[in-house]
């Protein structure tokens, strides 16, 4: 297991909190960014069904929070399609589903079925809780490879922010084991006791205990998932730092590791990228996603 680095240690709260708000880095208001995901999650339903892709509800426990939209790959079954599965940011507390739909279109152009996991946001549901969900989730997908038409071992995780943190929880595996074949975090946050202390943990009420067990940096990452870490050039030093020092653990742990700074981009627009021929990050999970190819 590794020992996460301690700099953030050194920095007075007030700014920590500046280097743990990613809006801190850009001019303006976030309105234009979260429109964005909305806009084109609404834009990318349409296409997707021009494309023939099948889209559907899928649910994984009692509450209204627990579904899962869904794109899937057109072709009637004939061969399994991989699928790339995504939990959004919003620091476990804001956004959903309905926001996170905007890869499904470049997904199902190249033959990628798609799902956007929804979670109960805090303080609704603690840190634990919402790992619990994403891991059941996961689960339900898996479970349900056959009827969504998916190659069961060509799930690939992937997660922007707190979304990219919880993408490496589920990744370190569910109760059975069982791992998907790979998994891409996208700016993302690993190690969580910064927080304590921030306005951050107000509503996740973080204790260090509960820091330390929700920090996929601090477990044991021997038998993770291939990895592709990305984030944005525009981004602040401790999120740049927290990727970094992922990507370093999971090289000691010798999990094939991707890592990439992303030009011209933010915390917020990076994972617009996300399966988008061209991009940094596009290419980079595009990659991620062919190498599980059982052909």
């Amino acid at each position: 297991m590794s020992s996460p680095n301690q700099a953030w240690k050194a920095l007075p709260l007030d700014k920590r909190e500046i280097q743990y708000s990613p809006s801190s880095c850009i001019t303006g208001s976030l309105d234009r960014f979260l429109r964005s995901y909305s806009d084109q999650s609404v834009a990318a339903r349409q296409e997707c069904l021009a494309l023939g892709a099948r889209l559907s509800e899928l649910r994984y426990g009692t509450q209204d929070s627990h579904t899962i939209d869904l794109a899937i790959v057109g072709d009637g079954g004939v061969s399994p399609a991989p699928l790339l599965i995504f939990f959004h940011g919003g620091y476990w507390q804001e956004l959903s589903k309905a926001d996170s739909f905007f890869a499904a279109a470049d997904c199902i152009k190249h033959g990628i079925s798609f799902a956007a996991v929804d979670y109960t946001l805090a303080p609704s549901a603690s840190l634990d809780q919402i790992v619990a969900e994403c891991r059941t989730a996961l689960a339900t997908l898996r479970d349900s490879s056959d009827q969504l038409a998916v190659d069961p071992d060509r799930i690939v995780v992937s997660g922007s922010s707190a979304g990219g943190h919880l993408a490496a929880m589920v990744s370190l595996g569910l109760e059975d084991g069982w791992r998907p074949a790979g998994v891409g975090l996208v700016s993302g946050i690993f190690d969580l006791e910064p927080l304590i202390g921030t306005y951050i943990n107000e509503n996740l009420g973080l204790d260090v205990e509960a820091a330390r067990r929700n920090s996929p940096i601090r477990s044991n990452l021997n038998h993770f998932p291939a990895t592709v870490i990305v984030y944005g050039d525009n981004e602040t030093e401790e999120f740049k730092r927290q990727s970094y020092d992922m990507s370093v653990a999971l090289r000691h742990a010798e999990v094939a590791t991707t890592f990439v700074e992303a030009p011209d981009r933010n915390h917020f627009d990076v994972i617009l990228d996300l399966c988008r021929n061209g991009t940094a990050l596009g290419d980079a999970t595009l990659r991620l996603v062919a190498q599980t190819s059982t052909d």
